[in-house]
């Protein structure tokens, strides 16, 4: 792996790294668009969007938030990756910018037109496919080229997303196709990060048995996952794709079983990265139910983004955020109260669609988890990220260093 090159940064923090304003607005903007979407639930609110409601909820996830934190990782990532010098300033200030529009004319889109608003919000992901195909090609790094990959086939399902609810009525199959994308994001890299951090802690603070690193059985586990994934983008409901789900939901808890997640139950900051991921499995099972008619199709869905996705962004986000701003690695108070709101949060939305009959009282629990965490993670780590170290660190209750 190369090392990072750096050059010295004089502006805003904020600007400093990629990390910072993407986690941040990217945080906030997850935890506002789950307080205004309950009340668009239940028909007390609406917002200017030629996206039905369902829609506009799903997007502005799956295809706003999202690519948000993506972003924030990939290049704070690629300078790792390649040795070449980060984004930073003002083409930050302009990525920026640009994903801001797009969260203004989707939710304008009724206004400002559907077509433009396609325009503006893929402009985003264009951008971002084409700066990190630029620098890893320019680093030669071939082997993180399939994460650029992926982000591309999610600017292909945004497009999509924007040509079917137009066109058909309702968004469908490009949902799957972002959400499938998503889930083998979570597969790669968490496949990577999640034993490799894992063994440098037990190492250090827990000897003894060691996850085992990336190997065939990983690359296996992908291939097959993918594989799994495009059956169910095709045909969700069908036989065939409910058999090689549960095959899949299988074959990853035995990848989770190997890392040795059991053994970091003393740092929260660890252990939040394997409860994130036994939701992958957990969703290639819940759809597997689904297929064979014993579950309505969304328990997979939920148990995918609300937990295996909002789960892994926050871990990540809180480990990234300590680690880039040279703080302690471990999870104070008030980051393990996030990572117990969006767990409860998960569990509650899973569970809204297997007991539909308390599903209104589960919901309410749903969203408020979310929103605590997600604006817990602004609270905590805003000023952090923003610049203001000594405030930052009274917030998220680590001591401030004596000058």
């Amino acid at each position: 792996m190369a090392g990072a090159r750096s050059r010295t940064f004089e502006g805003w923090p904020l600007f400093a790294n990629s990390f910072r304003p993407f986690f941040l607005l990217g945080t906030i903007q997850a935890g506002l668009s789950i307080l205004v979407w309950l009340p668009m639930f239940y028909g007390e609110l609406s917002v200017t969007s030629a996206l039905a409601p369902r829609d506009w909820h799903v997007h502005e996830m799956l295809y706003g938030f999202l690519p948000a934190v993506i972003t924030g990782f990939l290049f704070t990532a690629i300078p790792n990756w390649t040795g070449r010098l980060p984004i930073q300033g003002t083409s930050l200030g302009a990525l920026l910018a640009v994903w801001l529009a797009g969260r203004a004319a989707v939710t304008l889109s009724a206004d400002v037109g559907w077509a433009f608003a396609l325009v503006v919000d893929a402009a985003f992901l264009t951008l971002v496919v084409a700066a990190a195909t630029r620098e890893i090609v320019a680093g030669g790094n071939w082997r993180n080229l399939p994460v650029v990959v992926l982000v591309l086939v999610l600017l292909t399902g945004n497009v999509a997303f924007h040509l079917e609810a137009h066109f058909e009525g309702a968004a469908d199959v490009s949902i799957r196709v972002g959400i499938g994308v998503v889930v083998l994001l979570i597969s790669l890299i968490g496949g990577r990060i999640i034993p490799s951090f894992t063994r440098n802690w037990l190492v250090k603070f827990n000897p003894g048995r060691l996850p085992v690193p990336f190997g065939r059985l990983d690359g296996a586990v992908i291939g097959c996952s993918a594989l799994a994934l495009i059956a169910w983008i095709v045909a969700p409901l069908n036989a065939v794709t409910g058999i090689v789900m549960a095959f899949v939901g299988v074959l990853h808890l035995v990848r989770l079983a190997r890392w040795a997640g059991d053994r970091t139950t003393r740092e929260r900051l660890l252990l939040i990265l394997h409860v994130g991921y036994v939701f992958v499995p957990i969703g290639f099972l819940l759809h597997a139910s689904a297929a064979f008619g014993a579950l309505p199709p969304s328990a997979g869905i939920h148990a995918w983004m609300a937990g295996a996705a909002g789960t892994m962004t926050l871990a990540v986000m809180t480990r990234a955020s300590l680690g880039h701003t040279g703080q302690a690695l471990t999870a104070s108070p008030a980051t393990q109260g996030i990572y117990l709101a969006i767990v409860v949060a998960a569990l509650a939305r899973v569970a809204a669609v297997v007991l539909p009959a308390h599903s209104d009282a589960l919901l309410h629990i749903a969203a408020c988890g979310w929103i605590v965490a997600f604006l817990g993670f602004a609270i905590a780590f805003g000023p952090l990220l923003a610049g203001s170290r000594r405030r930052a660190l009274a917030v998220i209750g680590v001591p401030a260093p004596a000058r």
